[in-house]
């Protein structure tokens, strides 16, 4: 049975606490995370940057609980998630959060609708509703038209909304983005991130993984990894592409 957290613990909705990650590579010991202490608040926009191997990835799959902490505890809306057996945390996963993927992960013999549908049948929801939340979603992210297409019939940034519509299915209460750009063109890219960012306005708490400055530039924290811990968190809005694209007309 999950602890619940102090009052202090509960300020952010996720919280690491002296969270250490290690690898047994061969007779190596890999330190992924070396003790990382943060707090991401709910309803913010958080990226996640740093070199490769830094550490930000495993962060990832920590926070989004895909993978266990060798040590440290890491706090989920005041549940401490690091004494979670594996039951507990598929359930967690299913029913509050919400994964984008770089590659998609959509399965090219369903539908659009199938596909966005997929969360809720694992949540035990009857046909009918499920179709008809598929609908609503697709809608949202301007694919009401491609429902009945397949994943091979749609462009990278159609697809790439099909992931954005199923991380909306169960309502998360926080959408983990890995480099939710990292295979599109910077138009479809930015277009993405538009989304992304009108979700975060509707107060969804987002967190992602990004090595790309003009696309972390899109959340209002970023946090940047260095050999396993925090280098760096900065804090405030840069330019939206809405500001930047006004301050070239003007100039």
């Amino acid at each position: 049975m999950a602890k619940e957290a102090s009052s202090d613990e509960k300020n952010g909705i996720v919280r690491l606490a002296d969270a250490r990650k290690t690898y047994q590579m061969g007779t190596e010991e890999v330190r992924a995370l070396a003790g990382v202490s943060t707090s991401f608040e709910k309803g913010s926009f958080w990226a996640i940057m740093g070199p490769s191997g830094s550490g930000k990835s495993t962060m990832m799959n920590v926070l989004g609980c895909l993978d266990r902490l060798t040590s440290g505890a890491y706090y989920l809306d005041g549940q401490d998630v690091s004494e979670m057996d594996d039951d507990s945390l598929s359930e967690l996963r299913l029913k509050y959060l919400g994964f984008i993927f770089q590659s998609f992960n959509l399965i090219p013999q369903l539908s659009v609708q199938r596909n966005i549908e997929l969360p809720l049948y694992y949540l035990g929801w009857d046909a009918a509703h499920s179709a008809d939340r598929a609908k609503e979603l697709g809608e949202e992210v301007g694919l009401g038209d491609r429902l009945n297409h397949r994943p091979t019939e749609l462009s990278g940034g159609q697809m790439q909304r099909v992931a954005v519509a199923r991380a909306l299915a169960n309502d998360p209460q926080i959408i983990f983005a890995d480099e939710p750009t990292g295979n599109l063109d910077s138009v479809t890219g930015i277009q993405i991130m538009e989304l992304l960012s009108k979700l975060n306005q509707q107060g969804k708490t987002i967190i992602m993984v990004t090595h790309e400055p003009d696309i972390a530039a899109y959340a209002n924290n970023r946090l940047h990894m260095i050999d396993g811990v925090i280098d760096r968190i900065e804090t405030g809005a840069h330019e939206t592409h809405e500001d930047r694209q006004e301050h070239l007309a003007r100039h």
